[in-house]
């Protein structure tokens, strides 16, 4: 990722649906202008989801996908047409491209009623509409009046257009534009600082480090300090000592990796707000609140029980990974059990969590919040608790109330699970 390019989970991203052969590919090609996605007349070219980053006027950064047809054939192309669903797990906007010269199918009415249960936007686009004889100033094709349910979000008409002659393209990415989430002003470090504060980040470099960078939450943390007009001092934890006992300020707050909190928390006084970076993520993507309430289930996990550790991106696991050695081992002293671990990566995720008895994820900065908080939901449904790296981590360091201490709306959440379980 180049350095000044908005990361894939702060853009909005847009999923083009539809059967195989209606032109999705090549429709995706031209609203962006650019040769993206394989085109073929065989059908099923788009056997897995292709993702593209990219600026796309008037809306600004987006994340474009193309996905596998919806009328997939078979074994694997059930498996297609699956995949093609889970991405409305993270789709701001849906586009359903239908074959104007076929008219819309029983597929595709599925897809309509699953944007309607999934509550995402869509804009229909019939395609072809050169071959039905709709051309600028022509009557000749008229599509028929879609199943489309008043109670999704749906600005007009479906546009025709032709992404072989460019016919409609203008007015497809106009409508779009039109169509843009409503962005909720987040602030990652709402409520914890004020300008002129120091903070104190604490980032281990470790073997599982990026060469020549930080970690995209580091980056964030530093970005969003910037915003408050904070002052910032990055250390190692081996410098943490040394570079508290030089200050001549007192930090207002101390964010650290989680897999430090335990160095961390004995150095730093208590008077001294502590958190971590995956606790801050909980709190700006997700649930916090239930993210606590999930820790719980540590405490109280059956003989035989399985766990569900995930995270929201790809990376070669090293020798003591987080997810596959640290954590396992970390709750396994805590615990004395002896747990079965399953494991999912980047946009894999188990839907069906009944058979869990908790799931812990990482602070999730490559997904967007809508996929992060469909996960969220996923475990709420289904009565599986589910918490976050961080909060795990504090808790077995049994410095979790001090963790969540800078976040006032949720210590008390705290105590009253406490005061509940005396």
């Amino acid at each position: 990722m180049a350095f000044n390019e908005t990361p894939a989970a702060q853009r909005i991203h847009i999923a083009f649906f539809g059967r195989r052969n209606v032109g999705k590919s090549s429709l995706m090609n031209a609203v962006t202008g650019q040769d993206l996605a394989v085109v073929s007349e065989v059908k099923g070219t788009t056997t897995d989801p292709v993702y593209k980053t990219m600026e796309l006027l008037p809306l600004g950064p987006v994340m474009m996908i193309d996905t596998p047809g919806i009328d997939d054939e078979g074994e694997l192309g059930r498996l297609r047409v699956r995949k093609s669903q889970q991405i409305l797990n993270k789709a701001d906007i849906a586009v359903l491209v239908v074959d104007a010269t076929a008219g819309i199918c029983p597929e595709e009415e599925k897809m309509l009623a699953l944007f309607q249960e999934k509550k995402v936007p869509c804009l229909v686009a019939w395609n072809k509409a050169d071959l039905a004889g709709n051309t600028p100033g022509s009557q000749a094709f008229s599509p028929p009046a879609l199943p489309v349910p008043k109670s999704l979000a749906f600005p007009g008409d479906p546009v025709c257009v032709s992404a072989k002659t460019g016919c409609g393209i203008k007015e497809l990415k106009n409508r779009l534009a039109a169509m843009k989430p409503k962005e909720e002003e987040k602030d990652l470090l709402e409520g914890l600082v004020k300008p002129g504060d120091l903070v104190l980040l604490v980032t281990p470099i470790d073997k599982a480090a990026p060469k020549g960078r930080l970690i995209l939450p580091q980056q964030q943390t530093i970005r969003a300090l910037l915003d408050h007009g904070c002052l910032s001092l990055v250390v190692r934890e081996s410098e943490l000592r040394k570079s508290l006992a030089g200050l001549r300020q007192k930090p207002a707050l101390v964010i650290t990796d989680s897999q430090a909190f335990g160095m961390v928390s004995s150095i730093i006084p208590e008077d001294i707000p502590l958190t971590s970076f995956s606790i801050l993520f909980a709190r700006y993507k997700g649930d916090l609140a239930q993210c606590v309430a999930g820790v719980r289930a540590l405490e109280r996990l059956p003989e035989e029980s399985r766990i569900l550790i995930s995270e929201g991106c790809t990376h070669h696991r090293q020798c003591n990974d987080i997810g596959t050695v640290k954590l396992p081992g970390w709750i396994r002293t805590f615990t004395g059990r002896e747990p079965s671990f399953s494991y999912t990566s980047g946009t894999g995720f188990e839907e069906d969590l009944a058979s869990f008895n908790l799931v812990i994820h990482c602070g999730a900065c490559m997904l967007n919040e809508r996929e992060m908080k469909y996960r969220l939901a996923c475990a709420r449904d289904q009565g599986v608790p589910m918490t976050n790296y961080g909060i795990a981590i504090a808790h077995m360091h049994g410095i979790l109330k001090r963790s969540l201490a800078p976040f006032p709306d949720i210590a008390p959440l705290l105590e009253e699970q406490d005061s509940h379980e005396r």
